[in-house]
């Protein structure tokens, strides 16, 4: 199978990566950790070790500083943030835990906080502790609220590794094979994608948005979808075309199915907008968020949905241990306020702006870069070997990776040839500019070398 979620850890890139950090302390945990683990793709073995997390850094334990533009989604502050780290220590000593049958002024602090900050009614939360649970129970109240079981999503899409969750995605790696029998009624369609449209059009303007068309014609062909799950924006990433979650939402209201829409990558500033839906000019019935929520220090996730959705309070839709944990719940206030206090929405978007305009003069010329994209601080470059063919070239994004990462920068390839770069909104102007001067210095090498300047 090709796995394109990220970087392929068994390749001989990556072997070749080992090899070259030598066989100091590192290489030694690796070890240690691929034996100790259950192996899995894009996991084990690992690329390096952390000994050190602080700001925008990871540093390994041969003393290896790296600027993190992946984080695994939850970096938006950075690690460690002093005024997260500082509220869960408190909360530490005055409440550390608290059965889910009894409420704290945490919890339900931080889910009044939630509904104030998100438009419309999206006032009615649930916390879990991960965002594919999350979406398994927005599924559920979908199910509740409409009596109908069947759902419609996107190829290419993800929404968490759990049965109900990799069932509604799009990603082989975690659909395939071993995950099946997957839930019956999941229904899936091509995604957006402008740049490699599945409709064949070159772009909006000619195509009369195809693809939000298909999502109505499966919903009427259907008759009985409960909900739409998707991505407001992909986090690999891909951009809507204008228009498209307006025509999905008036879609899904004229054949009685439910919106939701997945944030747990996207929200909470990144995109530039607290929600990246709210860029589309719609407010969808129900949003799951995560990663970031706990600060990049706990795991907690939410979901939000409308108050007329609480529906199913004769049904257990999301029993979790720590669904009332006062300890996340504060480190997610915290979370919240830092995003408020130091204005980290409108600066990513300024920031993001700024950062493709610098990428695109750069290396827009080059013959391997086939498209930069993006919203706020998630963007990305796609590495093609033809440009007019728009064909992947995935072995020269790995080189670039590498290149990369030598040069002290660690991101994530998506899709098998886009890197996609997604620092914290803490970043300092500075370390931006380094870091990307660094990324398009290792796609200048590496397209020299492949004959693609």
């Amino acid at each position: 199978m090709q796995h394109v979620e990220g970087e392929d850890n068994r390749s001989e890139a990556r072997a070749a990566w080992a090899r070259a950090q030598g066989a100091g302390p590192g290489a030694a945990l690796i070890a240690r950790d691929a034996e100790a683990f259950l192996h899995q793709s894009l996991s084990s073995p690992c690329v390096s070790t952390i000994a050190r997390a602080e700001g925008i850094w990871i540093e390994d334990l041969e003393g290896r500083r790296y600027m993190d533009f992946h984080g695994n989604s939850v970096h938006h502050l950075g690690y460690g943030h002093p005024k997260v780290i500082a509220a869960i220590k408190d909360q530490l000593d005055a409440l550390p835990f608290a059965p889910r049958r009894f409420t704290n002024e945490p919890a339900v602090a931080l889910a009044e906080k939630l509904g104030a900050l998100a438009p419309g009614d999206l006032s009615k939360v649930l916390f879990t502790t991960g965002g594919s649970d999350a979406n398994e129970v927005a599924l559920k109240i979908a199910r509740a609220a409409t009596g109908r079981f069947k759902t419609l999503s996107f190829w290419d899409a993800f929404h968490g590794a759990g049965f109900g969750a990799a069932s509604v995605g799009g990603e082989a790696t975690f659909r395939s094979h071993i995950a099946g029998p997957l839930l019956p009624g999941a229904e899936h369609v091509a995604p957006f994608h402008c740049y490699h449209c599945a409709y064949g059009h070159p772009g909006p303007e000619a195509c009369g948005l195809a693809c939000a068309k298909m999502v109505e014609y499966v919903l009427a062909r259907e008759g009985d979808v409960a909900a739409v799950i998707a991505e407001p924006m992909r986090a690999v990433p891909v951009v809507p075309p204008p228009g498209y979650w307006q025509a999905v939402q008036a879609a899904c209201h004229r054949h009685g199915a439910l919106l939701i829409m997945d944030e747990i990558p996207t929200g909470l500033g990144k995109t530039g907008e607290m929600f990246a839906f709210e860029h589309d000019g719609i407010t969808p019935d129900i949003v799951t968020l995560g990663k970031a929520l706990g600060g990049g220090v706990l795991p907690i996730a939410a979901v939000l949905a409308r108050r007329d959705l609480d529906v199913c309070g004769e049904f257990a839709i999301g029993h979790y241990t720590h669904e009332k944990n006062p300890v996340t719940a504060r480190a997610a206030l915290a979370t919240l306020e830092v995003i408020e206090e130091e204005d980290l929405v409108a600066r990513a978007a300024r920031l993001g702006e700024a950062a493709q305009a610098r990428l695109r003069g750069r290396l827009s010329g080059l013959a391997s870069v086939g498209d930069i994209r993006g919203r706020g601080l998630m963007f990305g470059v796609e590495i093609v070997r033809d440009r007019e063919g728009r064909v992947p070239a995935p072995d020269l994004a790995e080189q670039i990776y590498y290149r990369s990462l030598a040069a002290g920068v660690s991101f994530k390839i998506s899709a098998g040839n886009v890197l996609t770069l997604s620092p914290p909104l803490v970043i300092a102007e500075e370390d931006l500019w380094t870091a990307l001067d660094h990324v398009a210095a290792a796609v200048e090498a590496v397209s020299e070398a492949a004959g693609l300047c």
